[in-house]
């Protein structure tokens, strides 16, 4: 198992929660505001500089709507990494 940030399943991870953000027109520094962290904090997992983890993923999901629940299952299903 690899804990890579250049996975495919990263990418894909990474793509779904900088597309919410887009699409629901918030820059990543007003997603920042929302989380309580700074602006490079979310350029930087969206660019793959940087891994989430488990917390910081559910954080990120509430404050996009996203569920998680289903936005887990998709990685889990996804053929390798």
């Amino acid at each position: 198992m690899t804990a890579s940030i250049h996975t495919t399943r990263y990418r894909f991870l990474r793509d779904v929660l900088t597309e919410a953000r887009k699409s629901q027109g918030l820059s990543q520094e007003s997603l920042a505001d929302k989380l309580g962290r700074v602006q490079t904090f979310v350029s930087k997992y969206e660019r793959g500089e940087r891994r989430l983890d488990v917390v910081e993923l559910l954080d990120v999901a509430e404050a996009l709507n996203l569920d998680a629940t289903k936005l887990i299952r998709q990685l889990m299903n996804m053929d390798g990494q």
